[in-house]
C-alpha cells in the first residue's frame, strides 16, 4: 500500500477540505515538521507532501523508499532537486492557483498606501478627527491611480493577472525585462526604465541566484518618482536593509510587503522596526491564501498524486 506523509498540515487554513486521494493508501498527517524530523517521519514513505519543510539532499540520499515529491505551492527552492532528478523521484508543484488572490491582495496593498489608508485610520484611532476643525483634514497624501504608471516584474500568469486590474484603474504598465538584459522583445522595458518611471513597482518573480537581492541600494537610487514598492512574490527579491534606508531617504513613498527573508521574521530583521509608519504595510504571507485559492490548490495536489499513481505525472519538475 502507498504510504503518503504529509509533513505541514498546518501551512493550509482550516477550511480547506483536505480530501485523500482515491487510490489504496496509508495516510500520515503531522501539523508541523522540523527539519530535524524530516528522515525520519518519511522512512518508509512513498510519497512526501511537504509546502515548506525543507527536504535536501541528505534526506533524499537516506530514503530510498520516496519516489514523489507533491508541493501545495509553486515555489521549490526548498526541495533538493537536482537530487530527486538524480534518483528519479517525481516532484509537483502546484501552479496557476492564485491567478485571484494575489493580484487582489498586490492592488489591496497598492490601494491601501496610495491612498494613505493605514494612516488616516490612525489618526481616527487616535482621535485626531475627532478634535478637527473641518469635516475632514490632509495629514497624508493621497494620490489616485489613473494615470500612473505601474511596473511590473514578473510577466507570468500573476504579473498579468496585476496588469489587468490595473489597466482597469486605467493605469500605464510597464513589464520589466530581467536586471541586466536587454532586447527581450516589445512586451519588455529596460529594467532601470522601469525604475526610473514607475509609480508602483511590484514584484511577481521567483527566487533565483540571478533575483536574489535584485532591488538593492543602486536601484533605489534610480527610482525617480519615488514609487510604492510591493512585494507579493519571495522574500530575498529586495535588499531589506537597503529597503528601509530607501524609506528614509524619501526614494519609495510607501511599501507593501507580503514575504520576507526569513518567515516568520528574525528579531534582526530591518522592516521591524518600521511597522509603525503610516507608509508602511507587512502581510504575513497570506497574498496566495483565499479560501477559494486554497482549495484549488489542493485539488490540484491530489490530481498530481493520482496522476503519478497510475504512471503519468503531472507538472513534474524533474522530467
Amino acid at each position: 500500500m502507498t504510504r503518503i506523509v504529509f509533513l505541514d498540515r498546518s501551512t493550509l487554513g482550516p477550511s480547506v477540505d483536505v480530501r485523500r486521494p482515491g487510490f489504496d493508501h496509508e495516510w500520515v498527517e503531522h501539523d508541523r515538521t522540523r527539519p530535524d524530523e524530516v528522515i525520519e517521519r518519511l522512512k518508509g514513505a512513498d510519497i512526501a507532501v511537504s509546502n515548506k519543510v525543507p527536504i535536501g539532499r541528505d534526506a533524499i540520499e537516506a530514503l530510498p523508499e520516496l519516489k514523489m515529491i507533491a508541493i501545495p505551492a509553486t515555489g521549490y527552492d526548498a526541495f533538493a532537486i537536482d537530487a530527486c532528478r538524480e534518483r528519479g523521484i517525481v516532484v509537483s508543484n502546484v501552479r496557476g492557483y492564485a491567478v485571484n488572490t494575489v493580484p487582489e491582495h498586490t492592488f489591496a496593498l497598492i490601494l491601501a498606501l496610495r491612498r494613505s489608508l493605514v494612516g488616516f485610520r490612525q489618526d481616527v484611532i487616535d482621535g485626531k478627527w475627532q478634535e478637527a476643525a473641518q469635516f475632514c483634514f490632509f495629514t497624508h497624501p493621497i494620490r489616485d491611480l489613473s494615470g500612473s504608471t505601474i511596473g511590473i516584474f514578473g510577466e507570468g500568469v500573476l504579473g498579468q493577472g496585476v496588469a489587468d486590474l490595473a489597466r482597469a484603474f486605467g493605469m500605464r504598465i510597464l513589464f520589466g525585462a530581467h536586471k541586466g538584459v536587454e532586447g527581450l522583445g516589445p512586451l519588455y522595458t529596460p529594467f532601470d526604465q522601469v525604475l526610473e518611471e514607475a509609480d508602483v513597482i511590484t514584484l511577481h518573480c521567483p527566487l533565483m541566484p540571478s533575483t536574489k537581492n535584485m532591488i538593492g541600494a543602486p536601484e533605489f537610487a534610480k527610482m525617480k518618482r519615488a514609487p510604492l514598492l510591493i512585494n507579493c512574490a519571495r522574500g530575498g527579491l529586495v535588499d531589506e536593509a537597503a529597503l528601509v534606508e530607501a524609506l528614509d531617504r524619501g526614494q519609495v513613498s510607501g511599501i507593501g510587503f507580503d514575504c520576507l527573508t526569513s518567515e516568520p521574521p528574525r528579531p534582526d530583521n530591518p522592516l521591524l522596526k518600521a511597522l509603525d509608519r503610516p507608509n508602511v504595510i507587512v502581510t504575513p504571507h497570506t497574498a496566495w491564501a483565499s479560501d477559494e485559492a486554497m482549495q484549488t490548490l489542493w485539488d490540484q495536489l491530489v490530481d498530481h498524486l493520482e496522476n503519478f499513481q497510475k504512471g503519468t505525472p503531472s507538472n513534474n519538475l524533474t522530467a
